[in-house]
């Protein structure tokens, strides 16, 4: 091989390389964090006060594996019911949404475990239907999903029941 065939050829692979690294644009999402993580990150807590362990791992396991079943329970949902949910999670999240649900632009990241569980204790007794069924929807999808995870079911000292066991076996 010639030295210009050799500096021809690795001109061009490495000008291929940039413009194909240029022209790639990963699939960027309009929600980066679609999950509403944070969120529910400070809402669990306070739906499951004592249930979650005191061992920060064990606590941040559990919170994550109870995110996941959230989302796992949200996108099972039907299409209506998932557009509700969604609005109310965008809400809670934006500022002028906070304003509105809960009087105060306070994020609820900035606010402690027992002034979140007076402003969802206000939604739970709130005149409005529309509020009583926002605390609803929050505790069962929260709820629903931490019970739903089988590993948490020892903590809650739950024992799976042994008679589905025997049909399968």
């Amino acid at each position: 091989m010639k030295r210009r065939t050799f500096l021809t050829g690795a001109f061009t692979g490495t000008a291929a390389l940039a413009l194909g690294v240029s022209l790639y644009t990963p699939e960027i999402n309009e929600h980066p964090d679609d999950t509403h993580r944070l969120l529910f990150s400070v809402l669990i807590p306070v739906f499951m006060q004592d249930a979650l362990p005191d061992v920060t791992n064990y606590r941040d396991a559990f919170l994550n594996r109870t995110i996941i079943a959230i989302n796992q329970t949200i996108s099972v949902l039907p299409e209506d019911q998932k557009q509700e949910l969604e609005q109310l999670l965008n809400m809670l999240e934006s500022r002028i949404g906070l304003l509105i649900l809960t009087s105060s632009i306070t994020p609820l990241m900035l606010r402690s475990p027992a002034e979140l569980a007076t402003m969802l204790e206000k939604w739970r007794y709130h005149f409005l239907e529309m509020m009583q069924t926002a605390y609803l929807g929050l505790r069962e999808l929260i709820m629903a999903s931490y019970y739903s995870c089988p590993e948490h079911w020892g903590r809650l000292h739950y024992a799976k029941p042994t008679f589905l066991d025997d049909d399968i076996s």
